[in-house]
């Protein structure tokens, strides 16, 4: 019995509550102007739909390259979508098609083909802080 509460009393003292921080490196910004509109999700299911995102993040393009970073985030698995609102009218422009007319991009830089990405295709994992390059596809 003493050993089954020292047990419990181990996991609840060493229960991790350590967050990471994520630095975003957004390259290839050919338009000065408007904000990237980020979203960093968490989960799978429901990936790229609006007001799904884990974290929703709106920064002001000021540079041909920005620099985000994000705290307190617990270890996981994560994907980012993102896309260069260029004229601020609080949407991705998109063609006839579907196809987006605004500069967007993946994690992992993920390039679609035929089809949208999926969440497995653009996930990495936060173990540790962590630093990643994104770029831009106008």
């Amino acid at each position: 019995m003493n050993y089954l509460i020292t047990f419990f009393a181990f996991i609840l003292i060493n229960t991790s509550t350590e967050t990471r921080e994520l630095t975003i490196i957004i390259s290839n910004i050919e338009h000065i102007g408007g904000t990237l509109e980020i979203g960093l999700f968490n989960r799978g299911e429901r990936f790229m739909e609006s007001g799904q995102a884990y974290k929703a993040i709106s920064v002001e393009v000021k540079n041909s390259t920005e620099k985000i970073v994000i705290k307190d985030l617990p270890t996981g698995t994560y994907a980012i979508s993102l896309y260069h609102d260029k004229n601020s009218n609080g949407e991705c422009d998109r063609n006839f098609f579907g196809i987006p007319k605004e500069p967007y991009a993946f994690s992992n830089n993920f390039k679609p083909k035929f089809s949208p990405p999926t969440f497995n295709d653009c996930k990495f994992d936060l173990i540790a802080d962590k630093s990643i390059n994104i770029e831009l596809i106008n």
